[in-house]
């Protein structure tokens, strides 16, 4: 069991409480921790960590994302894991 974090930032049509909610449940599902928030810039930075395989998983679902979005790009940036996340929280801007 490899722990791991990411730093993801999302740009495309992704704005939107069905994008943080996808990306809640399947966090959830995924057993990571940490956050999604919309930017002012819109797009959605999220900060992800836990497994690096369950990172893998969460960031391959990102890329296509949940119905309606499109997806531009997706920036991925892997950080040191701290454990600081109890769970994985929609934040607000």
């Amino acid at each position: 069991m490899v722990k791991s974090a990411s730093k993801v930032i999302i740009s495309g049509t992704v704005q939107g409480i069905f994008f943080r909610n996808f990306t809640r449940e399947n966090a959830n599902k995924l057993n990571l921790k940490g956050y999604i928030r919309n930017l002012e810039d819109g797009n959605i930075e999220i900060f992800v960590e836990g497994e690096k395989d369950n990172i893998n998983s969460l960031i391959d679902l990102l890329k296509k994302g949940p119905p309606y979005s499109q997806i531009r790009d997706v920036k991925v940036e892997t950080r040191r894991w701290s454990g600081d996340f109890k769970e994985f929280k929609i934040l607000s801007i």
